[in-house]
């Protein structure tokens, strides 16, 4: 849409002249408005803006800069009768930026300013600042032809907002559209990660496994399972995805889905854990790693096998006495082949494994203080003749009370297992 003035045979500054301007003006407003109905689009709008100030003879210069939230940076938008051919990447001054109503040039340019950048906007003989509500969207730099005064600004002032609010507008449909697809896209990764968790976890007089898990965002990077080998036998394991969201839920689900397949084809840890390895290099490509602990416990045998993947070292209670599990090969997916990678096996009967994620022993107090091992280890040891569910319970209540109003910075999981085998 280009805007261009009537003949006017009427006087300049008769009444007629006036109101035949006037008119013209919303016109103007008019065609902007059902462009902006008609859902034109950023660019077309800009040139609506530029096409029709450009036509006001009365304007000689004009630079219009919009405020990018996303660059986090002031951008010309529309601009023509410039002096300078690289005046649109210019970057407004302070003194421009603290401007709140229109005002003239000599307050434009502070003292401070490259001689370049003072040149180039002391081209414009008045500024004036586009609001929206208490926020400014955008500054307006104009001059008036053969340096007259400035006419019609309520007019410029109006087309201005006009524009510069529909834009807005579409820029926070974007952002809406956008975090509604982010919303979608958490919600399935959350019916995913659902669906990684073991459904029941044995509860009886021989083996007790509980797990307590604590999401810090709608989709957490926390893993755990029990797998059911054969009737003597099964699996536990523990895990923690780095990076959190769609990506890393997808990348946990490969690893739970790999995991299952792999041991109940009845193979053997190493070479689980070598394929569990390449599998994550092959999906994430050296972006996300995954700490794991894997422990196989065979009742005939009473053995206790166990790989630690760089995960925190679980408790091995024998006795009440605890022993850490930290033996075993480094993060998987942070090399094409594991530099080493031990499985250590151990004759016990009657024990108690407490596994749990970084999220917990990293939870800080209104002090600033750590949470840590010891704490846990402690606590454990002194509550340990409780049913575990109260124990998982306890803890976390203690967890809550040493955090204060500091809150949670990471997913937090619980995993303990009990084997009651003499």
């Amino acid at each position: 849409m280009i805007i261009q003035e009537k003949n006017i045979e009427k006087t300049e500054g008769s009444l007629a002249y006036r109101l035949q301007m006037k008119e013209m003006e919303l016109n103007t407003l008019f065609e902007t408005i059902q462009a902006i109905n008609d859902n034109a689009s950023e660019e077309h709008l800009y040139k609506i803006y530029q096409l029709t100030l450009r036509s006001r003879k009365y304007i000689s210069k004009l630079a219009l800069f919009v405020f990018d939230e996303e660059e986090v940076k002031w951008e010309c938008k529309a601009y023509f009768g410039l002096k300078s051919k690289g005046g649109v990447s210019h970057t407004l001054p302070i003194s421009i930026t603290k401007i709140t109503k229109t005002t003239d040039r000599s307050l434009l340019v502070g003292g401070n300013q490259d001689s370049d950048e003072h040149d180039f906007f002391h081209q414009f003989q008045a500024v004036i600042p586009v609001k929206h509500k208490k926020d400014i969207l955008a500054y307006v730099l104009i001059t008036a032809e053969d340096g007259k005064n400035l006419q019609d600004i309520d007019f410029i002032e109006a087309l201005s907002n006009i524009i510069i609010v529909a834009v807005e507008n579409k820029k926070l449909a974007r952002k809406q559209s956008r975090q509604e697809i982010i919303k979608r896209q958490l919600e399935i990764a959350k019916d995913v990660q659902t669906l990684l968790f073991p459904k029941k976890l044995p509860y009886n007089e021989r083996l007790k496994v509980m797990a307590s898990y604590q999401p810090h965002h709608t989709v957490g990077g926390d893993y755990y399972d029990f797998i059911e080998i054969d009737k003597n036998r099964f699996m536990l394991c523990i895990a923690d995805v780095s990076g959190k969201g769609v990506p890393a839920a997808i990348l946990m689900s490969n690893f739970q889905a790999a995991l299952r397949i792999l041991v109940r084809k009845k193979i053997p840890l190493k070479e689980i854990i070598e394929e569990l390895n390449y599998l994550i290099m092959q999906n994430a490509r050296g972006e996300n790693f995954i700490t794991a602990f894997f422990m196989e416990y065979d009742f005939m045998t009473h053995s206790l096998s166990y790989v630690n993947a760089g995960h925190n070292p679980p408790f091995l209670f024998v006795n009440n006495d605890p022993t850490f599990l930290e033996e075993g090969t480094t993060i998987l997916g942070g090399f094409d082949k594991l530099p080493l990678l031990d499985i250590t096996n151990l004759q016990v009967d009657d024990f108690l494994l407490f596994c749990f994620t970084d999220g917990f022993t990293e939870t800080y107090n209104e002090n600033g203080e750590e949470f840590g091992v010891q704490l846990m280890e402690d606590f454990i040891k002194e509550h340990i003749q409780l049913d575990q569910k109260a124990l998982h319970i306890k803890l976390l209540d203690y967890l809550n009370t040493f955090k204060g109003n500091n809150a949670y910075a990471d997913d937090i999981t619980l995993l303990s297992c009990k084997v009651i085998n003499s």
